[in-house]
């Protein structure tokens, strides 16, 4: 059974590290590249990720920069991020384009933590289905004998302590994002 558990582990890793993901394009109020991760720009008719059309620089705790490797780029840069709708308008020299990340609000930043909380309890809901999951399969496994009642309480225990592990992981993360958020 502890092929099983290591899977089911696995699959809270990853749940893990979507969150980072979501956490990474969520803005504080200080320039971060992954912002633009998910946008894409039309490149010769195939959407291409930004970062494979220019160099995305940070000179400035609250700018990016992205100089297309192409100048015939910069309009459809400019369009990808306005059509992205992350809230910041990009502002364009002919050369470079430029994000500058204005100040947040305090009640900007109230709901910037209510969406961190929100992804948060998401991922908390997607670990709490994969330990269901994972123990319909440990009962299902004793049903066909497979394993005694003794390894089902065992298994049970183990799937009961990941879970609790990766709940306290996720709390840890929340509070760390949003204390990054409210701090000025």
């Amino acid at each position: 059974m502890s092929k099983e558990i290591e899977y089911y582990e696995s699959k809270m890793i990853k749940s893990l590290a979507a969150l980072d993901e979501e956490y990474n394009t969520i803005r504080a109020g200080r320039a971060n590249p992954h912002v633009l991760d998910k946008i894409t720009v039309d490149y010769w008719g195939v959407d291409t990720p930004l970062n494979q059309v220019g160099n995305i620089t940070v000179p400035e705790p609250r700018l990016i920069q992205i100089q297309p490797w192409e100048k015939k780029m910069l309009k459809e840069i400019e369009k990808a991020i306005n059509m992205a709708n992350i809230g910041i308008n990009p502002s364009n020299d002919g050369n470079v384009i430029r994000l500058v990340f204005p100040e947040l609000t305090e009640e900007r930043r109230k709901e910037i933590t209510k969406t961190v909380k929100k992804k948060g309890e998401e991922c908390k809901v997607a670990i709490r289905n994969i330990r269901r999951d994972a123990m319909d399969d440990a009962k299902k496994a004793e049903k066909a004998h497979e394993i005694t009642e003794d390894d089902l309480k065992d298994t049970e225990d183990k799937i009961q302590k990941l879970t609790d592990k990766y709940i306290s992981e996720i709390d840890k993360k929340i509070e760390a994002k949003t204390q990054d958020i409210l701090a000025v």
